[in-house]
């Protein structure tokens, strides 16, 4: 195969996994006992495959392309779909780097668990210095100017949100990595 030819595979494989976890991405449910708005999801599943296949920032296109996607049908605003960019790209960029460095489940797990601390901590910070302020200041949540609401909803909201998303989507990745780990393998190897 020729690097043009290679090229375009690779552009239509990462808008493939980007339609799938565009489509992934409506399969959302809340926690019991946290915000409603807060919804776990499973669309970081097809920009992990991405990124193992071809390189981190292949992960971050495919989210791109998600985000994209849910904004261009109406059904998201700029604040969440930004939120659920950068939270998504904090998550699976660690899975990708930590998997081209060492190629086993060991650095999967590890970028897992890295991934799910980094999205909890910065998602908190952003979130209670940028988002919430934003949601108040353009939605109207007027609650969310206040300091002591935003540091409520952060602590007892999205921190334990973010953790347990890393831990649930970060889970049930693990048995598809193991049953796919071959063919990921082998796309790498054919499409990068």
């Amino acid at each position: 195969m020729n690097r043009g030819s290679s090229k375009v595979l690779q552009i239509v494989v990462l808008a493939l996994l980007g339609t799938i976890s565009f489509a992934l991405f409506f399969l959302k449910f809340p926690l019991p006992l946290l915000p409603p708005f807060l919804k776990i999801d499973f669309g970081d599943i097809p920009a992990i495959i991405a990124g193992l296949i071809f390189s981190p920032v292949a992960s971050v296109v495919v989210i791109g392309i998600k985000n994209f996607l849910y904004l261009a049908i109406g059904t998201g605003e700029p604040i969440g779909v930004s939120s659920n960019f950068i939270a998504s790209s904090l998550f699976v960029l660690p899975i990708a780097i930590f998997y081209h460095k060492h190629k086993s489940i060991k650095s999967i797990i590890a970028g897992i668990g890295i991934g799910t601390i980094v999205m909890a901590i910065v998602m908190s910070l952003l979130n209670y210095v940028v988002f919430l302020p934003l949601y108040a200041l353009f939605m109207n949540v007027e609650d969310y100017a206040v300091e002591s609401v935003r540091r409520g909803i952060v602590l007892v909201g999205i921190l334990p949100f973010n953790i347990i998303k890393g831990i649930i989507v970060g889970t049930l990745f693990i048995p598809v990595f193991v049953k796919m780990s071959s063919w990921i393998e082998n796309k790498r190897t054919s499409l990068a």
